[in-house]
């Protein structure tokens, strides 16, 4: 176990160069003062180790001092090619490029983690984006990369959902992100970073100018605050529905998680009826109306008033395109059956757009 931490405190000096007690600390999972032990011993090895006190401080290796020993295990050589992403790597334009370290990885390999390696590749497959969804046009995605990787200032047409609808934004970009099979341009405009839709990017024009990288950005830390701080932001507004059990329960599957979420937090304990009444978080009223459809005869909307009005236009609406173009047979007691929008009418349920 502590070979293991010293090689790992090795590479992590090897391969990002001065770091404090602390970050050390934090990245192996032990102790400040496990640490200060472990980089004596180190030392007392003959590893060239040394350490630069004071506020910008902290231990590195000798210049030019590399080791080849990495100590590579077999979980380690099968998750290295798990974690390939082909597809993703194609779309960046890099798949041949991926293609073409993994079979070096391959041959360096001795022959039981190769074929540990291989084992990995054969039962285990990863595929990113959510059910139903086609992949986006990402025509300008390389160019994206390309900014990013040469950190080079970027100029794009944009298409966004407010008007102006389209606008021309001359950007620094920081990173690149796949989510859920979705491409996001991390930069920064003016004093503000914020994510990109890639496939809302109209043009794009490299420019000669260098982007600014501030110096203690992370790109996978602001992710996970950006991505929360937008799913806490989004959701502007909230609907009181009245909804069977049954209802709530299909939320999980057919609806955004933090509403699904937030449903289920807030629901009141079901009648003799089976119906419950709980708060569903929407970003506005024809958001609500959209979603809130997906749930059919079994939902209905007691509050904001506006949105009950919607659902209300909806029913006339549909009443007066299948009621009063009912046939003599849609009508009859052994196929119809009463409901809240009118006798034999059904909301089509198995559609989730």
């Amino acid at each position: 176990m502590r070979a293991s931490r010293l090689l790992s405190l090795l590479l992590l000096l090897q391969n990002r160069g001065r770091m404090t007690a602390h970050e050390l600390a934090a990245e192996l999972e032990v102790s400040v003062r496990t640490v200060y032990r472990d980089v004596e011993s180190l030392g007392a090895s003959g590893v060239p180790v040394y350490a630069d006190r004071g506020p910008a401080g902290g231990y590195q290796l000798l210049d030019g001092y590399r080791t080849r020993l990495t100590g590579l295990t077999g979980d380690e050589a099968g998750t290295l090619f798990l974690a390939g992403m082909p597809g993703p790597a194609a779309e960046l334009g890099l798949g041949s490029v991926l293609a073409a370290a993994e079979l070096k990885l391959r041959a360096s390999l001795p022959g039981e983690l190769a074929d540990r390696a291989d084992r990995v590749r054969e039962r285990f497959h990863l595929d990113a984006p959510g059910w139903f969804r086609a992949d986006e046009p990402t025509p300008h995605l390389a160019t994206v990369a390309d900014a990013v990787w040469r950190a080079r200032m970027i100029e794009v047409r944009y298409r966004r959902w407010k008007a102006p609808r389209e606008v021309t934004r001359t950007l620094s970009p920081l990173g690149v992100v796949l989510k859920a099979g979705r491409w996001y341009l991390v930069a920064g405009f003016k004093e503000r970073v914020t994510a990109y839709r890639v496939v809302n990017i109209l043009d794009a024009e490299l420019l000669d100018e260098p982007a600014h990288r501030p110096a203690d950005f992370d790109l996978a830390r602001f992710w996970q605050e950006w991505t929360e701080q937008y799913e806490r932001g989004v959701y502007r507004a909230q609907a009181t529905v009245r909804m069977t059990t049954e209802a709530l329960n299909r939320m999980a599957y057919v609806f955004p998680p933090e509403m699904a979420r937030t449903a289920r937090a807030c629901a009141g304990p079901a009648g003799d009826d089976g119906w419950l009444t709980t708060t569903v978080p929407i970003e506005s009223v024809r958001h609500g109306h959209i979603e809130l459809l997906k749930l059919g005869a079994e939902a209905e909307v007691l509050d904001p008033p506006e949105l009950r009005e919607c659902f209300a236009e909806t029913a006339r609406g549909l009443s007066r395109t299948y009621l009063s173009t009912a046939t003599p047979s849609s009508s009859s007691s052994d196929s119809a059956e009463p409901g809240p929008l009118g006798p034999g009418l059904r909301v089509d349920q198995s559609s989730d757009e």
